[in-house]
């Protein structure tokens, strides 16, 4: 009589940490850069609003801020996707990002000076909007090229954390220089606050 053959007992695999992405310098330097550069981007958002109650009292205007800030996601969002196949993601990272600050930092002087008008606002949320809806999908496609594949899942999930600590600092933030510098200090932070993501992917 033969005694059974027993399976093997299969070892649990490690458990990789939740900041384990971290390890690596590039992606911690991005995840860094891109999280203040979200903060100025809703702060902005956040001024914008209330830039255009000070232009206007037609409920109307106020609501197309917004309608300008979300429309290019509904329209972007898929040609953006197979951009983000076809080119090299980096480089038109680097030139969106750079657009998004000379144009933000000229509005924010336009701002400063009290050259805005309810139209010119709306222009501009479209514009910003637009290129952030064309840089949504490159971003998310480059993060398998900072860390690799058993650091990816947890790496998906900090980008989603730093977006939602951004989405809540932001808007506070955004409301506290209003009261304090005025109206425009939001949009300066804006253009200023993706300094750090140039630099980073330039590096």
């Amino acid at each position: 009589m033969t005694s059974p053959q027993l399976s093997p007992v299969k070892q649990p695999a490690a458990s990789i940490s939740a900041w384990a992405p971290f390890q690596h310098r590039i992606f911690t330097l991005v995840w860094i850069a891109t999280v203040i550069s979200n903060i100025g981007g809703w702060m902005y958002s956040a001024a914008s609003g209330w830039l255009m109650t000070t232009l206007t009292k037609d409920p109307l205007m106020v609501s197309l801020v917004q309608v300008a800030s979300s429309l290019p996601v509904f329209i972007f969002a898929f040609p953006a996707g197979a951009w983000a196949d076809v080119v090299d993601k980096r480089k038109f990272l680097i030139l969106a990002e750079t657009s998004i600050a000379v144009l933000s930092t000229a509005f924010a002087l336009l701002v400063w000076r009290g050259l805005v008008g309810p139209h010119t606002l709306l222009l501009v949320v479209l514009v910003i909007g637009a290129a952030g809806a064309l840089t949504a999908a490159p971003w998310q496609a480059v993060v398998p090229e900072l860390v690799p594949r058993e650091h990816l899942a947890p790496a998906v999930a900090l980008n989603s954390l730093g977006v939602n600590v951004s989405r809540a600092l932001g808007s506070a933030l955004g409301g506290l220089l209003i009261a304090v510098l005025g109206v425009s200090a939001p949009f300066w932070a804006n253009g200023v606050s993706n300094a750090g993501v140039i630099g980073a992917l330039l590096w």
